[in-house]
C-alpha cells in the first residue's frame, strides 16, 4: 500500500462487495468470502458491521467525540461527562474505543467487525460490547467459532486482550497477509505528517503525545 492507502486518504486498494455489503482490500476478499461460507455450513451468518472506514469518517466520528457531540466510553462501555474530563484525560478516553484519524487499521480494508445475524433475536440493537461475545452472550458461538477457525483462513483478532491501549475487541478481525506489512509501513512521521495537514480536534494534544499514541495504541496489538 502506498501512503495515502496507509492512511486511509485513498480507497485504490479496496473493493465494495454487495452479499455480503463491505469494502475490504482486494486481497482480502476471496479470504473473507471462504470463511463466511465456512461458517454459513456451521449455521453461523457471518457478517460484517463495519469494514474499510477512510480518513474523513475517522476523523468526523474523533471530532465528535472529542467536541462532545458523540459519547465517550469508559473501560466498561459506560458513558463518561466530557465537561470534566482533562484533554489529557479525553485523548486516552478516545483512543481506548476509536483510532486516531490516519492510523486506523479500518483504513487498509483488511480489518472487519463482524456478527452474527443468525444468532440476534429479533428486534435486537447490536451494541459491539465485549459482553455479547463472552461464551453466554448472543455471539458467544461466533467467537469460539473464530477461535477456532479464523487463523485458517488468514485472520486473527488484534484486540483480543488488554494490553493498555486498545480495549480489548472481540468482533474485529485482521486479514494478516495485507495487515501485518501494513501497519510495519505506517511509520510514525508519515502518521505526524498526515495529522499536521488534517482538521484533527485536540490537534496540539495529539502531536504532542503521538509517538506515545504510536507506540500504545498502534503497535501494541495480539500478533497472528
Amino acid at each position: 500500500m502506498n501512503e495515502l492507502e496507509l492512511t486511509g486518504r485513498a480507497r485504490t486498494h479496496v473493493i465494495d462487495l454487495q452479499h455480503p455489503q463491505c469494502t475490504l482490500h482486494y486481497e482480502a476478499v476471496t479470504a473473507f468470502l471462504a470463511m463466511r461460507d465456512a461458517a454459513t455450513a456451521d449455521g453461523i451468518d457471518l457478517t460484517p458491521c463495519s469494514s474499510f472506514r477512510d480518513f474523513d469518517a475517522q476523523l468526523r466520528i474523533w471530532n465528535q467525540k472529542w467536541n462532545g457531540e458523540r459519547a465517550i466510553l469508559d473501560s466498561e462501555c459506560r458513558p463518561l461527562e466530557v465537561a470534566t474530563l482533562s484533554d489529557a484525560d479525553k485523548l486516552d478516553a478516545i483512543l481506548r474505543w476509536s483510532a486516531i484519524p490516519g492510523g486506523s487499521r479500518h483504513h487498509w480494508g483488511t480489518d472487519i467487525d463482524v456478527m452474527d445475524r443468525a444468532a440476534m433475536p429479533q428486534g435486537y440493537r447490536l451494541q459491539l460490547i465485549s459482553s455479547e461475545y463472552a461464551v453466554d452472550g448472543v455471539f458467544g458461538r461466533l467467537s469460539r467459532w473464530l477461535d477456532d477457525h479464523m487463523a485458517h483462513f488468514g485472520f486473527f483478532r488484534p484486540f483480543k486482550a488488554d494490553r493498555g491501549g486498545v480495549a480489548p475487541e472481540p468482533w474485529h478481525v485482521s486479514y494478516a497477509p495485507v495487515a501485518v506489512p501494513a501497519a510495519e509501513s505506517l511509520s510514525l512521521a508519515l502518521l505526524r505528517q498526515t495529522l499536521q495537514d488534517s482538521s484533527v480536534a485536540g490537534k496540539p494534544q495529539v502531536l504532542a503525545r503521538l509517538p506515545e499514541i504510536y507506540t500504545r495504541f498502534l503497535l501494541a496489538i495480539d500478533p497472528p
